[in-house]
């Protein structure tokens, strides 16, 4: 089902994707109503089970939110204060966040121009950077930005022999892969998040992590209940840990959403080849290279710097709205620019966030709006004072 209403353009159109598949949510939530398990519910084992299988992986564990999953992992592989862990400096506040969190030290890092991830040939440097600073490079912190995986095969083999564990923050990406490994399976641990707005969203805050290890496996298992041993009572805990539960009303709410996750998917990319096709070339489009599948959780466009405040006041003016992921590096946030960087200039970040923009490109827009938004850019783009 489609929004019928052509001349009202939504950023990301919850409510098309929640009419397509209101009864089977509806009658999904009656179930957990007559059940009463609210928390740690038979859904939540079904979702993890879903989840993993999905993503052709041993373990996937639910959490409280993508953070939290990022918490979690952290957690697990004994990040602690003074510990330094290399995470790209354009990307959302949550990962370096959950480093800090934990007293460890983010080294924030410059990412690729064309892809936003994380620049592989930043490693040695960030390595570098912890050394002068007396620290110890614990691991990395990769992003997916927009939904397009990381460069894991330039850069899984370089962390391994370093020592230094990788952990994939797919908050934007799950759905995606590259070269015939889905997200999921990437590093030591995946995270996601099931964020209302992200490629696969619950109805409120969730998450998860991912692994083949066993151990971590269990240890991440132990940590989203409170520390709780694996065998004895409620009351036996052996770790420090956290409330990281996913509420089985969420898990209900997911396992109906991916039954209609792959072609969301598809009409993703069938969306994401349109705008690349007939955009003008005065906007530079997001890389989507061969044998990898991006699952497009945001469409950003590159401008020229001076042109970007006129063009999104434009768009605005005809009614399509565009957001700016992100305005700032993380470097230059109060809350970061305490922590040490592989550059003082931090380049490529710097010049991204003052040209990205993202416009609508969810699952249920219309080829009428489609047709709009790319009418509206190309009429920007041939205006003089761009």
């Amino acid at each position: 089902m489609q929004n019928q209403d052509d001349t009202n353009i939504s950023f990301v159109d919850l409510k098309a994707q929640q009419e397509r598949i209101r009864p089977q949510i509806e009658s999904a939530i009656a179930r957990v109503f007559a059940h009463g398990q609210y928390i740690m519910g038979p859904e939540v084992l079904r979702l993890e089970q879903t989840l993993a299988d999905y993503c052709d992986v041993s373990h996937a564990i639910t959490c409280s939110s993508g953070t939290d999953a990022l918490l979690v992992a952290l957690m697990a592989l004994g990040i602690g204060p003074g510990d330094a862990v290399l995470c790209p400096d354009f990307t959302y506040t949550a990962t370096p966040e959950a480093i800090a969190l934990l007293g460890g030290i983010p080294i924030f890092v410059d990412v690729e121009p064309d892809s936003f991830n994380l620049d592989p040939c930043e490693i040695e440097k960030g390595l570098q950077v912890a050394k002068l600073n007396g620290l110890q490079l614990k691991g990395l912190i990769a992003v997916d930005l927009f939904g397009l995986p990381a460069a894991y095969d330039r850069f899984e083999q370089r962390a391994k022999e370093l020592g230094l564990f990788v952990i994939c923050d797919a908050a934007q990406s799950f759905g995606a892969s590259a070269n015939g490994r889905k997200v999921g399976q990437f590093g030591d641990i995946t995270t996601t998040s099931f964020f209302p707005a992200k490629p696969l969203g619950c109805y409120g805050d969730g998450g998860a992590v991912f692994s083949n290890n066993e151990n971590l496996a269990e240890t991440m298992r132990s940590i989203r209940l409170h520390g709780k041993a694996r065998t004895g009572g409620k009351y036996d805990i052996e770790r420090i840990g956290i409330n990281g539960r996913l509420d089985t009303l969420q898990a209900a709410i997911l396992l109906e959403k991916l039954t209609i996750f792959e072609i969301e998917l598809k009409q993703r990319q069938h969306i994401a080849d349109r705008y690349s096709k007939e955009l003008s070339p005065k906007y530079i489009p997001p890389n989507d290279p061969q044998h990898v599948r991006c699952s497009w959780a945001q469409y950003t466009l590159r401008s020229n710097t001076a042109d970007r405040d006129l063009i999104l006041d434009g768009l605005k003016s005809h009614g399509v709205p565009a957001a700016i992921y992100y305005p700032k590096p993380l470097h230059l946030q109060p809350a970061f620019n305490s922590f040490p960087c592989t550059s003082t200039r931090m380049t490529v970040a710097s010049s991204l966030a003052k040209t990205v923009f993202s416009i609508p490109a969810h699952p249920y827009l219309t080829q009428k709006q489609q047709t709009k938004v790319i009418e509206k850019l190309n009429w920007l783009a041939d205006q003089e004072s761009l």
